[in-house]
């Protein structure tokens, strides 16, 4: 049984959201941006433990927190439910189908409802005990960034090492021989007569009852006895012990390491429940997978966390690292957090959006760009989302190439140029590119632009003779587009919209043979663009 969808309304900067998951889901975005409020609003969906009103929307006033998660594989989860009458009411009202929907309320945080499949209602805890629900729904295990280790070492019957361990005492210890052969030794030292340690214990009570005596004469003894210790309790004073080629306590190591350990026993608790058929499958959410962890310790986590969903678990991470996200698998999903005018909106990020999204949201450095096969450098932010939508739509067999937009504040914007060198740069630099990326300019407009890039073209004369450089025949993009398309759009003043707009509507006809300049721009950059 896993989650197949979620959605929240009003829950902190999640007014309205909605995605479809898959077993092995990466959440990437900027900082404050909502990536840890959809793994707390699974938290609330699970437990209830939180105020509505510190959870609720800032603009949501009095409107309802929802937090709502679909289930597939419910057919096999019923079967987990222990209790026979709680497994025949949920199938009464599951019936056949394969999936169950969830959802938990601020009207009521207390409890939660299933849909009814067949007539549409809210049913509250139809067995009226919120276990039920558990019992068949994944066992939820969040992992926070501030998450310690002793959080997850701590010998708790709610910690990892905790219900491991107590699996163990559970279904060996009483059948272990030396567990035995201890219990009668404990007897014999602390319960014989003959053991010289009950001895001291009894001469010792004898004199606390002689003194007691004086005061309350009808005390007549005092017992001193040592009983039996739990297994549990003597679990509680061990500790984690690690060999790096320094031996010393988990605790003394670095961040990194603890970390490492941490998930490490997590993924070990998956396997010991699987293997020991102690219940049902895990869902993991892990906030800032990557926390302290080198690159390749991030690949390696990767991997293990990637075994976990092909055995039966699910995964859900946050991350503002690459890592993570460079490689493709059949199971994985990306999703991009976006938050503006403080709402959170999710997306699924496609295999070509890949690249625009490790510029933007983890890096935004050319070398975060893993490696494209080239650079196309344009103005502006209009120029950049009307070009990459342009490739999405009709060139999406062409090499993969980053169109970077120059980038600063209003003056860079007027004095293009000046913005065009600067993202440019630190390009040229780079000798694997410095023959091949190409710039799109607008023409200069006035005197003083004619000027500066006049003196840009001297600095720089290998772009022309190289092909490197393309000028537009207009001073702006918005000049440039179709002009029967342009006047359906007149009303659009926002650049990025228009340029939004246009790249949605033109055709690939219009495209070459009406923005010939800019077309030739990018068959210049996939002509030189490094290829596989």
């Amino acid at each position: 049984m896993r989650i197949s969808a979620i959605s929240a309304q009003n829950f902190r900067s999640l007014r309205d959201i909605k995605l479809t998951v898959g077993n092995f889901n990466i959440l990437v975005g900027q900082n404050n941006h909502g990536k840890t409020n959809l793994l707390e609003a699974l938290a609330w969906f699970y437990s209830g433990k939180s105020e509505p009103g510190v959870l609720r929307h800032v603009d949501a006033g009095d409107a309802e927190v929802v937090v709502e998660v679909e289930f597939s594989g419910v057919q096999a989860g019923l079967a987990q439910i222990s209790n026979e009458d709680n497994r025949t009411k949920l199938s009464r009202i599951i019936g056949e189908s394969d999936t169950m929907r969830v959802r938990r309320t601020s009207t009521d945080p207390k409890n939660r409802f299933l849909l009814h499949p067949g007539n549409g209602d809210w049913v509250r805890q139809p067995t009226g005990v919120d276990s039920t629900f558990n019992n068949c729904m994944p066992r939820f295990e969040f992992v926070e960034a501030t998450k310690s280790l002793k959080e997850v070492l701590a010998y708790k019957n709610t910690t990892p090492i905790g219900q491991m361990l107590s699996g163990i005492i559970t279904e060996v210890l009483e059948q272990d021989e030396a567990y035995r052969e201890f219990r009668e030794k404990f007897e014999a030292l602390f319960g014989s007569p003959e053991s010289g340690v009950r001895k001291m214990l009894n001469d010792l009570s004898e004199r606390v009852q002689k003194h007691l005596e004086k005061q309350f004469p009808d005390c007549r003894r005092v017992d001193f006895r040592v009983d039996e210790p739990e297994f549990d309790e003597l679990l509680k004073t061990y500790t984690t012990h690690l060999d790096d080629g320094v031996a010393t306590t988990a605790e003394e190591k670095g961040d990194g390491m603890q970390r490492a350990l941490m998930l490490a026993v997590i993924n070990t608790h998956a396997d010991f429940r699987r293997e020991s058929a102690l219940g049902r499958s895990f869902i993991f959410f892990l906030d800032e997978a990557e926390l302290h962890l080198h690159p390749t310790a991030q690949r390696q986590l990767k991997t293990a966390l990637l075994s976990l969903s092909a055995s039966g678990d699910q995964v859900f991470l946050t991350t503002h690292s690459s890592v993570f996200i460079a490689d493709e698998y059949p199971d994985q999903k990306v999703f991009r957090v976006e938050k503006l005018d403080r709402n959170t909106t999710i997306g699924i990020v496609e295999h070509m959006d890949r690249q625009e999204v490790v510029y933007q949201l983890l890096g935004g450095n050319p070398a975060d760009l893993l490696l494209p096969a080239n650079f196309l450098l344009v103005e502006g932010p209009s120029e950049e989302v009307f070009l990459r939508s342009i490739i999405k739509r009709f060139y999406a067999d062409k090499p993969n190439i980053q169109v970077v937009a120059a980038d600063g504040d209003d003056e860079r914007q007027r004095q293009y140029l000046s913005a065009i060198s600067t993202v440019y740069d630190p390009l040229r630099q780079t000798p694997i590119y410095g023959s091949k990326l190409v710039l799109l300019c607008d023409m200069p407009n006035g005197e003083d632009k004619q000027r500066r890039f006049n003196a840009f073209r001297a600095a720089n004369g290998h772009l022309e003779r190289n092909g490197q450089l393309h000028v537009l025949p207009v001073n702006g993009l918005e000049d440039y587009y179709p002009a029967a398309l342009r006047a359906r759009f007149a009303n659009i003043q926002r650049k990025t919209l228009l340029a939004r707009k246009m790249a949605e509507e033109i055709t690939q006809v219009q495209f070459e043979g009406e923005m010939p300049v800019a077309y030739a721009a990018l068959e210049h950059c996939w002509a030189h663009a490094y290829v596989a």
